[in-house]
């Protein structure tokens, strides 16, 4: 007889033993099958943890222009960046607000048309990678921060006590004007925000008020700088701090090797990557322990079976079966429990794949993108999904597993010798 058909005979014969074994299998398919679902799953969180929460590298020095900045950030290590060009500026038909007690600067005297800037600007390029609003000391109360796209508009983002004060709120214009006083913009509120700075006791120049501090893209600034183009720091964010010296490197080319301020600040993204790689270590050990310690539980369950035939294997060898065949008999047992047991599994994942997601992987803070400033919001651990690769792993390791649990113990027919077994056993 075919040893094929004879392994498929003898299931049939011991159904109670298979099922055991199926069992036994199961078992191990999940925990495996779980092991490279949370790899599959920790590799993807921490990719979107290095999308949304990255490492933010503050670049500070003579000589950083923003057309240097947009070089820099046109990196391919860099995800998002954000110059920064601060300036002082004129007001033009509203009041900024003044410093209560005695004082004379010129800055911060008249009704804000007088001849020296009354209030301070910012250009920005991205208004989430400020840093009082991504940490949100600061938050937006009404409207939208300066975004990418308003690069070529002429936009502002107004601070809550000088809106309050004139009146403004978003879709009003703003004129502002330069510090000699030529050149004006008009410029439309697109938000207001919320800065948590005080007033100050003491009398302090219009322009240092925490309420005189407007937002505007950068462009937009360098029209009212009076031809200033360099700019204060700039902000990239990079996907992970091995990124920062590549970032470095590119820095002293543009800069010319002159002295400059490169900080990284990457606490963020390893306060949410470390849980994370954390899960993804342990998924790890489960599928090396998994592996190991299913090898040697088949095997000694086939070592018991095979001891509980040797009458059989026995009389196999006087007929003149061959005893590779009598291995290839066990090894056909065993991978036909292992196959329907990695289905088994995979159905056992889409199941409880949701909660073990939840309960196992750690939930990350996802920074504010359409509101800087506001309070972050958790970050949903991706699903636990079986793919076509994932199961292909399994099935081999299963296979494997079934080899090496039937291969080492057949070692012992291959020294089985027909006439001893019988003799033994009569």
């Amino acid at each position: 007889m075919n040893f094929v058909k004879r392994a498929g005979t003898s299931l049939r014969a011991r159904k109670s033993k298979a099922a055991a074994l199926l069992a036994v299998f199961v078992v191990l398919c999940t925990l495996l099958l779980g092991g490279f679902l949370l790899q599959g799953a920790t590799v993807r969180q921490e990719a979107e943890v290095q999308r949304r929460v990255g490492v933010d590298v503050t670049v500070r020095g003579e000589g950083l222009t923003r057309h240097l900045a947009d070089r820099l950030g046109g990196s391919e290590r860099v995800h998002r960046y954000n110059p920064v060009l601060s300036l002082r500026a004129g007001a033009r038909g509203f009041a900024p607000l003044r410093s209560e007690g005695g004082g004379s600067d010129a800055a911060g005297a008249g009704d804000g048309d007088g001849e020296q800037p009354a209030v301070a600007l910012n250009g920005v390029r991205d208004f989430g990678l400020l840093l009082p609003f991504s940490y949100g000391s600061a938050r937006i109360t009404a409207g939208r921060g300066v975004a990418p796209g308003d690069a070529d508009r002429d936009v502002v983002v107004v601070e809550e006590r000088l809106a309050a004060r004139n009146g403004l709120a978003p879709g009003d214009t703003l004129r502002l004007a330069s510090a000699d006083g030529e050149r004006t913009v008009s410029a439309t509120v697109v938000g207001v925000f919320r800065d948590p700075a005080p007033d100050p006791a003491r009398w302090t120049p219009s322009y240092e008020l925490p309420g005189n501090l407007l937002y505007v893209p950068v462009r937009t600034a360098e029209r009212l700088g009076a031809g200033a183009s360099d700019v204060r720091e700039a902000v990239f964010r990079i996907g992970a701090p091995e990124e920062a010296e590549g970032l470095h490197a590119a820095a002293e080319r543009l800069l010319g090797g002159g002295d400059f301020d490169f900080r990284v600040n990457d606490k963020a993204y390893r306060d949410q990557v470390r849980p994370v790689q954390r899960v993804g270590a342990f998924a790890e050990l489960i599928v090396w322990l998994v592996a190991v310690a299913g090898a040697l539980i088949l095997g000694l369950v086939v070592l018991s079976q095979t001891r509980e035939r040797r009458e059989e294997l026995g009389v196999l060898l006087s007929m003149g079966e061959r005893k590779w065949k009598l291995v290839g008999q066990l090894v056909v047992e065993v991978a036909a429990v292992a196959v329907p047991a990695v289905f088994l599994a995979v159905l056992i994942g889409r199941v409880a794949g949701g909660p073990a997601g939840d309960a196992l992987l750690p939930r990350a803070a996802d920074e504010p993108a359409a509101h800087p400033g506001t309070a972050p919001a958790p970050v949903d651990p991706p699903e636990l999904r079986a793919g076509a690769v994932d199961v292909g792993r399994v099935a081999g390791i299963a296979l494997g597993i079934s080899l090496i649990a039937t291969v080492v113990p057949g070692v012992g027919i291959l020294r089985l010798h027909p006439r001893s077994i019988l003799a033994t056993d009569t």
